[in-house]
């Protein structure tokens, strides 16, 4: 009886076992442990400066084919609008002010390598938590998180001591001031008020001086000494810092030994690339994580002679174009070590394209599409809704388009739990994971309200509300732009986020951003029957969310920012601090 029994089942049981053989690859997941993650990060770029957001001018083959074999995300937004504070935000997977990563101040970022302000040695980065999972990680290119917090070679901010077994790159940013042809930008309305001040002592102490050897002014000579030595001390102690920015800020580091003081800026983007597709095939035989922070697309643009020229959009343009080639020969290194089918690749930018930067008529700076605002509006979408595309063959469906709110923080836990991690449960992790969403096992973001903040004040609030699929936004500041009618602050190089540059709003600007994305028309109680209710809910929210905030010291504080010549990285001794070791190899 038992085998008639077989003999009848077998005819059903054998489709059964090839269903399940033959099932499409988005099930495998489960047996899919560890995959390598590649995330790729830009700098400074707008979310209309590539082909597959809207732009048709700017050739990014490359991006757009990430997208075309993965998930591209229409509402993928940062933590806030300035590269410090959003990195953090990225590492952590919480709101930069969480960690003392925002400002409460104009100094919003940190300003020097010298500085003794940077990401907490208690702040545990999705990197530390994927190397305890048996990760090979590393960090190529930008960190921007500090370096050193009471002496030169404490290294406790460096990435090494974040999670990174390996680092190549900048610990600083790109800036103007890394390219002696170029005008300098750190810091330089400061530095202008700086030079006047000097100019202005000097012209005193020198008609002092003069008066005193034509016996126009009786002046002791002893008290002419000490004018002239205080002025003098007055200009070395600010040139010793602003004067060296090149050598100070500007230098190339390989782990915890710099490799270019000052760096030689016409190889930095070969080197870069060489190191990250080094790393692949160096780890091709174990899990890794690969984070790419370019240099691109940031000032001063440093751009190959290959690609000068080859764009329509001048220089910067060119800049957007190099870095696509680079996507293309990472995904290339990729597919030749037979990784792609085990390697989620992520791309997108720390925040929104830098209006303002411009130069001789020349605008230097990215485009945002049809959002108001850029880079360092923590409100206006333009300076902090970005790219986001997530590729990965077999497991998330190609050519995906979501529009759910999304953040830069939900990269944390994604990461962490692809690896087999847990995140941890002794602090609040703001981040969700987002392989539901990405692979359309739900249909909504976890996320239904998203805080706004530009340094330490909050600009605005985003509400999902699910169930009508309204996505409401409510600014309660707003920079005033300049010149009036100007849509961004052209006048002072930055928006910023409190004082007389900002419009205080009560009640709030409302704009329900599925209907109006470019926020061009406030809604108010006259128009909006739901306006007061809208209002009620976020106002809740805001009260919920500040009791879940404690204090922390403030890395991005005055103190924090300022330069340190004793702790000041250093290839020699200080201050003769130059070298080349790329060249001596």
């Amino acid at each position: 009886a038992s085998f008639l029994l077989l003999c009848f089942r077998l005819p059903l049981v054998t489709p059964l076992v090839f269903g399940l053989l033959l099932q499409p690859p988005l099930t495998q997941l489960s047996i899919i442990t560890q995959p390598n993650i590649v995330l790729l990060v830009a700098d400074d770029l707008g979310i209309g400066d590539i082909g597959c957001y809207g732009n048709d001018t700017i050739r990014t083959p490359n991006i757009d084919r990430l997208a075309k074999e993965g998930v591209k995300l229409t509402q993928h937004i940062t933590a806030a609008p300035l590269c410090t504070p959003s990195r953090a935000a990225f590492l952590t997977g919480r709101y930069p002010l969480r960690s003392g990563m925002d400002a409460t101040s104009n100094y919003r970022v940190i300003f020097w390598n010298a500085g003794s302000g940077g990401l907490p040695p208690n702040e545990t980065t999705f990197a530390k938590i994927l190397q305890q999972q048996g990760y090979s990680t590393g960090l190529i290119g930008k960190w921007h998180q500090g370096v050193n917090c009471e002496s030169r070679n404490d290294h406790c901010h460096h990435p090494l001591k974040h999670g990174f077994d390996y680092f190549y790159g900048m610990p600083f940013t790109l800036i103007s001031d890394c390219q002696p042809t170029e005008t300098p930008e750190m810091d330089r309305a400061f530095r202008r008020k700086l030079w006047l001040s000097t100019q202005m002592i000097g012209l005193f102490t020198l008609t002092a001086v003069l008066g005193r050897l034509t016996g126009l002014i009786p002046v002791h000579w002893k008290t002419l000494t000490c004018l002239a030595g205080l002025s003098l001390l007055f200009f070395v102690s600010w040139f010793s810092s602003y004067g060296f920015v090149r050598y100070w800020n500007c230098i190339m580091m390989r782990n915890h030994e710099i490799t270019e003081q000052p760096m030689v800026t016409n190889r930095t983007t070969s080197l870069i690339l060489r190191e990250s597709i080094t790393f692949i095939e160096r780890n091709k035989h174990k899990p890794f994580l690969l984070f790419l922070s370019f240099l691109h697309s940031h000032t001063p643009l440093l751009t190959t002679e290959k690609f000068l020229g080859r764009s329509r959009h001048g220089l910067y343009g060119d800049n957007v174009e190099e870095m696509d080639w680079m996507v293309g020969q990472v995904l290339d290194a990729i597919d030749k070590e037979g990784l792609k089918d085990t390697t989620l690749v992520y791309f997108a930018s720390d925040h929104g394209g830098w209006l303002e930067r411009q130069e001789n008529k020349r605008q230097l700076g990215g485009w945002n599409g049809i959002y108001r605002g850029g880079k360092a509006m923590g409100g206006w979408e333009g300076g902090i809704r970005v790219p986001g595309i997530f590729r990965w063959p077999g497991v998330l469906p190609a050519g995906t388009v979501i529009d759910e709110p999304t953040s830069l923080m939900d990269i944390y836990p994604t990461v962490v739990h692809l690896a087999g991690g847990a995140v941890p449960q002794d602090r609040i992790i703001d981040g969700r994971d987002l392989m539901p969403l990405l692979q359309g096992t739900v249909a909504h973001s976890e996320h239904e309200f998203l805080f706004h903040y530009c340094g330490i004040h909050l600009h605005a609030v985003r509400w999902h509300q699910k169930e009508s699929g309204a996505i409401w936004k409510a600014h309660y500041m707003t920079p005033i732009f300049s010149p009036p009618g100007a849509g961004a602050c052209y006048d002072s190089g930055f928006c910023p986020c409190f004082g007389e540059g900002v419009t205080h709003h009560d009640p709030p600007l409302l704009f329900d951003l599925s209907q109006d994305p470019s926020e061009a028309k406030p809604l108010s109680a006259d128009t909006e029957p739901l306006f007061g209710t809208v209002i009620r809910k976020i106002g809740r929210a805001i009260e919920e969310h500040r009791r879940t905030l404690t204090p922390v010291l403030e890395q991005l504080s005055v103190y924090n920012v300022v330069w340190k010549p004793w702790l000041q990285p250093c290839c020699g001794t200080f201050p003769f601090c130059w070298c080349d070791k790329e060249s001596d190899n």
